[in-house]
């Protein structure tokens, strides 16, 4: 039996080129001898679709598309694809998310989701009514029973839960959410072959639990298990691919590549293994932040991208990535000097911009900070001066990149990283403007190691800017340490406490902060959560990364 996995690039909302894309593809399957065409979760409509689906108007046109799909489909194959159904009655959500098997001209069945995932970034529960009946989701292909699952579907395997190493959050308190196996009903209802539709962001880590929960399927049960996901960026999500397949004895025999459309035919009876490569840490991180910028511009239309080049390591290392996705000619850096700022800042911007082959402005805001300065002086007599007309400079270098975005049609991208965010280390409509966050999940460490990778195969990021103590340059001799821990030390806290939700006298022993600098740290994350509702889009690399961490800005714990 031979088998196409393909995961494909939809945009949400964008029903008809979606479909485009999924007849393209089952026309190479075909021509590739296919009998069956397996896609990503509701590929039609685009994932997440959101509150898009609250409009009948965008219903109507996901079942439009649907309708023209599986008209034109080509001859000789069966496709299963991702789409939404409204449901019938008056009691439950109006909506179901569906696994659809059809053959040209004809529906074969129609499966809803039976685990929706309501926790971190997925609010499903809120749109979508579960599949409630036990009538297997199976459907006959070439004399092979296949069971149909979506995402979740395959994520609640009893025998895994039991193994720490393998949930998706390993926070305390984190158990086992449903009391249904979709995937081992379907094995008692004689199930030959899983195939399992999906639309899973990525983070760090996450392509090794894929890998063990679908080997794991395959072996347990003895059958074939097939997962196709989505690729590309919508928001903040990135879905890397890496589809997956692997054989009744629990052996992985097949690996898409990341980052990347692909449509692989698979036959099942001899599949010698294709196993695409996956890079370090550093570099797929770097591929999700890359195809994040890409396809926020591509999916938006938005040409330009404006970042300000302080001379630091955060904006360096943003232009290298927007570059990278989009090419130098839609990148522009502005440097924008103050009075205080250093010589090498505006040298080390120059040299990057020239090592990036980018359009470099220099607009100094010595003048504008003077003029402010006067204008509230009446207002501020007898005041000391402070951290006020500090964020002066970066609020006027926020309206200075505004008015460069506005006149040149593009939009800026942010470059502060997660450790200041969580510290509250940013100033509100000054370094925090943007339509895009690149680095806004990963800590201080995680930035310098993506200068590392960019200069691997020569200097990109000018080395003094690796070298040099950070600093906002917003008094004269300031860095960041004066205010700061250690950035080394002060990651491993933060991600003690924000990815793994650990107590104050818990981090203490892991690391060697005391508990009062713990206590410190942990009280700046709760005060500075009024900064980060603020915060643009924020690309998401990490378990927990600011979207999908909900939590009230009027509180008072602080443990």
């Amino acid at each position: 039996m031979r088998i196409a996995l393909c995961q494909l690039n939809p945009t949400v909302g964008a029903c008809e080129a979606n479909v485009d894309l999924v007849l393209e593809a089952l026309r190479e399957a075909r021509e590739q001898g296919a009998q069956l065409a397996v896609f990503s979760e509701l590929v039609v409509p685009g994932y997440p679709p959101l509150d898009l689906v609250e409009r009948p108007s965008f219903v109507d046109a996901c079942l439009a598309a649907e309708d023209r799909l599986v008209a034109e489909m080509p001859e000789g194959l069966t496709a299963v694809f991702g789409n939404l159904r409204r449901t019938t009655g008056g009691v439950g959500r109006a909506l179901q998310n569906v696994a659809v098997a059809a053959r040209r001209g004809e529906r074969q069945g129609e499966f809803a989701k039976t685990l929706l995932p309501t926790y971190d970034v997925f609010d499903e529960a809120r749109y979508f009514q579960p599949r409630r009946n036990h009538d297997p989701a199976l459907v006959t292909v070439a004399g092979r029973k296949v069971g149909i699952t979506v995402c979740e579907d395959l994520w609640n395997d009893e025998i895994l839960w039991r193994d720490s190493s393998v949930l998706r959050d390993d926070s305390p308190g984190a158990r086992r959410a449903y009391d249904r196996d979709p995937v081992e009903e379907l094995r008692h209802a004689g199930a030959e072959i899983i195939v399992n539709l999906s639309a899973s962001p990525w983070n760090r880590g996450k392509l090794d639990v894929r890998e063990r929960i679908v080997t794991h399927a395959a072996r347990r049960h003895g059958v074939f298990c097939l997962y196709v996901n989505a690729v590309g960026g919508n928001d903040g999500l990135v879905f890397d691919g890496h589809s997956l397949a692997a054989n009744p004895r629990g052996e992985l025999i097949h690996r898409a590549p990341g980052w990347s459309s692909s449509t692989t035919v698979l036959s099942l009876d001899d599949a010698p293994p294709q196993l695409s490569a996956v890079g370090t840490d550093d570099e797929e991180i770097r591929e999700a932040l890359v195809l994040g910028i890409r396809d926020y511009f591509g999916k938006t239309g938005i040409k330009g991208a404006i970042i300000g080049l302080s001379g630091g390591i955060d904006s360096a290392v943003t232009a290298t990535l927007a570059v990278r996705a989009l090419g130098p000619d839609r990148v522009t850096g502005v440097g924008m000097p103050s009075a205080i700022s250093s010589d090498h800042s505006v040298e080390d911007a120059r040299q990057l911009a020239a090592h990036l082959g980018i359009e470099f402005r220099l607009v100094p805001i010595a003048p504008a900070v003077e003029a402010f300065e006067g204008l509230l002086a009446p207002t501020f007599e007898g005041l000391p001066r402070d951290v006020t007309e500090e964020n002066l400079q970066s609020r006027i270098r926020g309206v200075t990149l505004m008015a460069i975005a506005n006149k040149t049609n593009g939009v800026i991208l942010g470059t502060g990283n997660k450790s200041e965010a969580a510290m509250g280390y940013a100033t509100l409509y000054g370094d925090t403007i943007g339509a895009l966050s690149v680095l806004a999940d990963l800590y201080k460490h995680q930035v310098y190691a993506q200068a590392q990778l960019a200069n691997r195969d020569g200097e990109v990021v000018p080395q003094r800017t690796i070298d040099k103590p950070p600093s906002a340059e917003l008094r004269p001799g300031q860095k960041d340490s004066d205010s700061l821990p250690d950035y080394d030390l002060l990651d491993a806290v933060l991600e003690l406490f924000i990815e793994h939700r650990l107590g104050i006298e818990a981090i203490a022993e892991r690391t060697s902060a005391s508990a009062d600098l713990v206590r410190s740290i942990v009280g700046k994350v709760y005060f500075n959560e009024f900064k980060r509702k603020q915060l643009p889009p924020t690309i998401r690399v990490c378990r927990k990364a600011w979207v999908g961490r909900v939590y009230p800005i009027v509180q008072r714990f602080r443990s």
